[in-house]
């Protein structure tokens, strides 16, 4: 029985020493922080909505690979994003210009081109009614 608890121990105290370091791992990966301001399901487009939300890009974010299946207008309020679309060049767009993606684009750089101040858009979507506005590139891909 003493050799039993011996054995027991470490398989109990394995889940416990794991989860903190699986839910850093999770939390190192998020896609910006939005923040839904308005939505509205457009009804002249059946099963369309639209959405504005403000994204933050703390200092030196960089967003993983992702797409919106959206059409998406973007207008940076502060700060400068460097943002780029598969098949297509890295731009950066700064305070006060604004840039579009369809709903075919895959979003392959986002990232803030600040280290040392947070980037903020406000974001208009056009997509269906329901559907997350942002989708990781390899769910999109699981999606199809």
């Amino acid at each position: 029985m003493h050799n039993m608890k011996k054995l027991l121990f470490p398989l109990l105290l394995c889940p416990l020493l794991l989860f903190p370091l699986l839910a850093s791992s999770s939390a190192d990966t998020h896609v910006a922080k939005e923040t839904p301001l308005f939505r509205r399901e457009l009804p002249d487009v059946p099963g369309k909505e639209g959405l504005i939300e403000t994204v933050v890009l703390a200092p030196g974010e960089v967003v993983p690979t992702h797409r919106h299946k959206a059409d998406v207008f973007a207008y940076v309020l502060q700060g400068s994003v460097v943002t780029q679309l598969k098949g297509g060049k890295a731009q950066t767009v700064h305070a006060g210009e604004a840039f579009y993606e369809s709903p075919t684009d895959v979003h392959i750089v986002t990232r803030n081109a600040s280290t040392t101040q947070p980037a903020t858009l406000l974001v208009f979507f056009v997509k269906k009614t329901g559907a997350p506005p942002t989708v990781a590139e390899e769910k999109a891909n699981a999606i199809r």
